[in-house]
């Protein structure tokens, strides 16, 4: 490529970022109970295991602590056991072959490689190969201060004391479990209320291009209800553990016991944005009543969205899902078509898997939708 070839630099810049410097900030402030645990666990780890223990070379506690306290969600009791097995395992191995073969860059390669293919027959996966294979590394490539305790020893025990300390300051200073379910709660019962009253808007206008972009948000949704999902796996393990959030566990419980509802939710939402779509597209028109069912779903989910904790209005919003369904079933008599057929079932489903993550059991759904 030749200097007139290239493209401009401007061109090479990063792209600007939408978030304004008063959201950067305020997300620091959301994060104080983050940033507090990571200086105490990172430092405490470490002074535990330099002052307490005697290692000269400490560093793994603290990269210990922030490992245990970054992992994934409802994973943390896990990611400590493979953490330690990791550790022991690749230790073994490593100090066994540095024995034989001694310190170097092909002994390097060999001791990586062979740790990773040890570790694999035993079926380690995950956190415990990785941290096989680091452990290997380290003791070949780091060679023992004069003096200084058996690196396989040291290594072993930082791992135990930073998984320990970034555990314990998760439960001492835990996130606001219901503040956390109840934001994912939020973004996902928006998005679902949006698409849905793109889909009764569609219907009311004929307008299948508006249809196939309700559809389209509806796909985009999928990273949100994805993150609902880590948000409730985190925070039913929070207040399974932490004793400053045990009074939160049943409204917690509740709330998480909802997402897999939802979840079956936005994927019939889906369904029947797709199914309006292509009636539109083939000239039929949505019957008035089905129209309204749909519209219904909506006002269901508006009060849903704005007090999903509150029992008298999640009956109010039961209510109206009863009544979605019901003109659903009755738009049939208008105009019964496959198209027709197969909304009103899609909204009756919605209806169900609403009903079902406001609380009501799934035994009581045939006598509330009249389903035989």
């Amino acid at each position: 490529m030749t200097i007139g070839d290239r493209p401009p630099f401007r061109r090479l810049r990063l792209p600007r970022s939408d978030v304004s410097l008063q959201d950067r900030l305020a997300r620091v402030r959301r994060s104080w109970r983050l940033l507090l645990r990571l200086a105490v666990a990172t430092g405490g780890a470490f002074a535990i295991a330099t002052y307490a223990f005697g290692h000269t070379q400490a560093f793994f506690a603290p990269i210990a602590a922030v490992i245990t306290m970054m992992a994934g969600a409802g994973r943390r009791q896990r990611v400590i056991f493979e953490l330690i097995l990791g550790v022991a395992f690749g230790v073994l191995v490593g100090e066994l072959l540095i024995l034989a073969i001694g310190r170097g860059g092909w002994q390097m390669a060999l001791v990586a490689s062979l740790t990773a293919v040890v570790a694999m027959l035993f079926n380690l996966t995950g956190m415990a190969l990785t941290q096989a294979i680091n452990s290997g590394v380290l003791l070949a490539a780091v060679v023992p201060l004069a003096g200084a305790a058996n690196p396989a020893v040291t290594r072993f025990t930082d791992a135990l004391i930073g998984g320990l300390c970034g555990f314990v300051m998760m439960l001492l200073l835990p996130r606001n479990t219901m503040r956390d379910i109840d934001e994912s709660l939020q973004k996902l019962l928006e998005g679902l209320t949006r698409v849905l009253g793109h889909v009764a808007e569609a219907m009311r206008t004929d307008d299948a291009t508006l249809a196939d972009s309700a559809l389209a948000e509806a796909r985009d949704a999928q990273p949100i209800i994805e993150s609902l999902h880590s948000t409730a796996a985190n925070v039913s393990e929070i207040v399974r553990l932490a004793p400053l959030r045990w009074h939160q566990r049943a409204d917690v419980e509740r709330y998480a016991g909802s997402v897999n509802d939802l979840d079956n939710a936005l994927r019939d939402a889906r369904v029947l944005a797709r199914r309006v779509a292509s009636m539109l597209r083939h000239g039929e028109r949505a019957p008035a009543r089905l129209t309204d069912a749909v519209e219904t779903l909506v006002a269901a989910l508006r009060i849903y969205a704005d007090e999903f904790s509150s029992a008298v209005e999640l009956e109010r919003a039961n209510e109206r899902l009863v009544e979605a369904s019901d003109l659903a079933m009755h738009a049939m008599a208008d105009r019964l078509t496959v198209n027709t057929a197969s909304i009103a079932a899609q909204v009756r489903s919605l209806a169900a898997d609403l009903l079902m993550a406001g609380g009501v059991p799934r035994t009581a759904l045939d006598d509330l939708l009249d389903i035989e």
